[in-house]
């Protein structure tokens, strides 16, 4: 039985899409990077900002461009990130009904916290490990692991859902369940690749896969 439950963040409970989009946009033209297209930066959402960088630039030291990043992506946060379908209702009913929950994201804490305080998603995780609290950084398996050490979790019931390969290499890895969420910019048959336990529809699927009676909307 699944007692824990850790969520990647962009892209999987809150909708951060546009913003990466536009920042990468942003910072590739005023740097004068290599034109990329939103195609071509899709495939690399949820790596490190420093590895996207890197690849968009043709650079290995990125310092600049990670702050040009940043302080545009904080400027336009509140403007273009959103809700996805049921996740505030998912989360909330998961909370209360004792699963324990948690968030295991690339991003700094402190856009991750601003992100989870927005949609007042913060309050129901025990949890949240960001790239700063970690060596290796997704898809290596310590992201999961320091999660599973905070919480005093097992990995044989715990669930990790999910956007990219990324998220799914790091389940694997790490030895938990994971789910893909079909929301993924990436597209379903992407993340049917790397093999997943389950593919989520929307969030309320999260339901089914805990075992629980169909929940009406």
């Amino acid at each position: 039985m699944i007692d824990t439950v850790l969520f990647d963040l962009d892209g999987t409970i809150i909708d951060t899409n546009e913003l990466i989009i536009t920042t990468f946009l942003h910072v590739i033209q005023k740097n004068q990077l290599r034109p990329h297209t939103r195609e071509e930066i899709i495939p690399y959402m949820g790596l490190t900002l420093e590895h996207q960088l890197q690849v968009f630039s043709g650079r290995e030291e990125v310092a600049d461009l990670v702050a040009d990043y940043r302080k545009y992506n904080r400027e336009r946060h509140d403007e273009l990130v959103g809700e996805f379908p049921y996740v505030q209702e998912v989360i909330g009913k998961l909370h209360a009904q004792g699963i324990t929950l948690g968030v295991v994201t690339t991003k700094i804490r402190e856009t991750a916290m601003l992100a989870l305080e927005r949609f007042g998603l913060l309050k129901y995780m025990k949890a949240i490990v960001t790239v700063e609290d970690v060596q290796h950084p997704k898809p290596h398996p310590e992201p999961i692991l320091t999660a599973l050490e905070k919480l005093k979790a097992n990995p044989e019931r715990t669930l990790m859902v999910g956007d990219s390969a990324a998220d799914l290499q790091c389940a694997h890895a790490a030895g938990v369940l994971s789910a893909g969420v079909a929301w993924s910019l990436k597209g379903v048959e992407e993340l049917q690749k790397h093999e997943p336990d389950y593919i989520l529809k929307d969030m309320t699927d999260l339901y089914g896969v805990l075992g629980w009676e169909p929940v009406n909307q």
